[in-house]
């Protein structure tokens, strides 16, 4: 089927009788080969942000600017919509506004606001919730920022393992009152756990950190389980490749006789060579 925009295929994801496993991306090789596999969708997490631009833990320290920033790199580099994770929206609620509209300008197809107290409080070592009313307000000021009413904009509670499951739904039933497109959740451990969620609330649902049990696509979709996160291995595999290959000619083994290297062909088909060519014989004269 194709679709107009990112913004729309998005939605349609949404509005169906599926779930999907999102593709982890975080910058232009990530989200181009997630495309070239087939992903439906590409998820930008704050910890793979936080680490791919900043090389930090995910602890709140990337700025706004930075993440729409990489955003925008990866909106020029592919026509895949990204779901990204706005975390708190990195203020309060006149915050988020800013947030909204910085990630729509930025080519996102849909973004989550959560409720979760970012940054840490002083001296706080468990994580902590905000209230409900400002989660609120937070929700209200996420959708009246942003000008494409295409934009997916999802509430985010991790509730279910900070609190309880009932504030989680508590928290999901008043955001769904505000209007959000989806419902966003993480820290659910058990089937009983998302099934009384499921009963509770109407919107698709998000499902973030899932164990075993609840990665089985059939059940999920008949949960109304939308799309299932499935973590953040390719940056760690991409750190580990990075690793051994530094480790490799630090001690000595010729750059020829290294393994596990992207083909040439692999990497032409990345950087769209062959686009590339097509438009230098075209705008610049030159033979391919």
């Amino acid at each position: 089927m194709a679709f107009r925009s990112r913004r729309e295929k998005l939605r349609f994801i949404l509005s169906g009788e599926t779930c999907v496993h999102p593709g982890s991306v975080y910058d232009a090789i990530s989200i181009r080969i997630a495309e070239d596999l087939g992903f439906p969708l590409g998820m930008f997490g704050g910890s793979v942000a936080s680490l791919a631009v900043l090389g930090d833990p995910d602890v709140t320290l990337i700025t706004l600017t930075e993440l729409a920033e990489q955003m925008r790199r990866m909106s020029r580099a592919s026509a895949l919509p990204v779901l990204v994770d706005a975390d708190h929206g990195y203020g309060n609620a006149l915050n988020v506004r800013r947030t909204v509209q910085e990630l729509e300008t930025a080519g996102a197809a849909g973004l989550t606001i959560e409720d979760t107290l970012l940054p840490a409080a002083f001296g706080e070592t468990k994580v902590q919730l905000i209230t409900l009313e400002e989660g609120v307000g937070k929700m209200k000021a996420a959708l009246d920022a942003r000008n494409d009413p295409s934009l997916v904009v999802m509430g985010r509670t991790g509730a279910a393992a900070i609190t309880s499951v009932e504030d989680a739904i508590r928290r999901a039933q008043a955001y769904e009152a505000t209007g959000v497109d989806a419902l966003f959740f993480t820290g659910i451990k058990a089937r009983a756990e998302l099934e009384a969620i499921t009963s509770a609330t109407r919107l698709p649902i998000v499902l973030g950190g899932a164990p075993d049990e609840l990665n089985a696509l059939d059940y999920l979709r008949a949960q109304r389980v939308r799309i299932a996160l499935q973590g953040h291995a390719p940056i760690a595999a991409a750190i580990q490749a990075v690793y051994e290959t530094q480790k490799a000619l630090r001690e000595g083994t010729a750059p020829k006789a290294l393994k596990g290297l992207a083909s040439a062909e692999l990497t032409n088909r990345v950087m769209r060579e062959t686009d590339v060519r097509a438009r230098s014989a075209d705008f610049l004269g030159l033979k391919t």
